[in-house]
């Protein structure tokens, strides 16, 4: 894997930290107005002849109106992710649904990436100490897989995959293509089922949100971050030799 180069966080001055500022603020008026109280399986079950309704009446303007929702809740880190991939399958299908999913969610963790570098993107350069830039440097040697796997592996929460980067300074572009391809299994899954949620509440059952934990599932995924390691773990072998 060629190194990537990093492109230097930007914003002087207090301007920088203004829209950091509006997005806490933003968080916290959709907590304080119970917003997030909507993204739950039970609301979605509840709604679904509404939003049916709601979306063939925008025609369309439905996706569009999806993906900018899908965007507010994934930049403002707003539990219920997985409840706006399962209706994303719902109302749109596997194959635009996934689509339309994947481009809220990276349209999210783009914004929060973007305020991030410009807020925090230098402090690490001037305050890390030896193990943290050894780190740093590590990271920006090999971005691309790190990156991928970051977001393949359930295990780190989406808010967090969403400033590490900002941090060590990768480039947009690369943060941009490996987040979209990176949640893509994930969101496939998701979506999948949200595209049979019609015939599982018909049945009066709940979806297994948890199913990502599925050794079917799982051990695919941990198969896709081990191959995004192995240009990393090949440079490694091929030092200590």
């Amino acid at each position: 894997m060629e190194q990537i180069e990093v492109e230097p966080a930007r914003g002087t001055g207090p301007r920088r930290w203004i829209a950091l500022a509006a997005l806490v603020l933003a968080g916290v008026l959709c907590y304080a107005l119970g917003l997030h109280r909507y993204l739950t399986f039970h609301a979605l079950a509840e709604h679904r002849e509404w939003l049916i309704a709601e979306v063939r009446s925008l025609g369309y303007l439905g996706p569009l109106a999806f993906i900018a929702i899908y965007a507010l809740v994934a930049g403002l880190s707003i539990p219920g992710a997985a409840v706006m991939t399962l209706a994303g399958g719902f109302l749109f299908g596997t194959v635009l649904g996934t689509l339309y999913n994947l481009l809220g969610a990276t349209l999210g963790a783009t914004a929060v990436f973007l305020i991030a570098r410009s807020a925090f993107g230098g402090i690490l350069e001037r305050r890390a100490g030896p193990l943290l830039k050894k780190v740093e440097a590590d990271f920006r040697r090999d971005a691309v897989s790190y990156l991928l796997v970051l977001r393949l592996v359930p295990l780190f929460p989406f808010w967090l995959v969403n400033l590490v980067p900002a941090f060590f300074g990768m480039r947009l572009r690369t943060y941009v293509l490996c987040s979209f391809f990176g949640m893509l299994p994930g969101a496939l899954v998701y979506t999948s089922v949200g595209a049979g949620l019609g015939m599982i509440l018909d049945r009066g059952e709940t979806p297994d949100l948890g199913l990502i934990w599925d050794p079917r599932i799982l051990l695919p995924l941990l198969g896709l971050a081990l191959l995004a390691l192995l240009p990393v773990l090949y440079k490694r072998w091929k030092r200590a030799r």
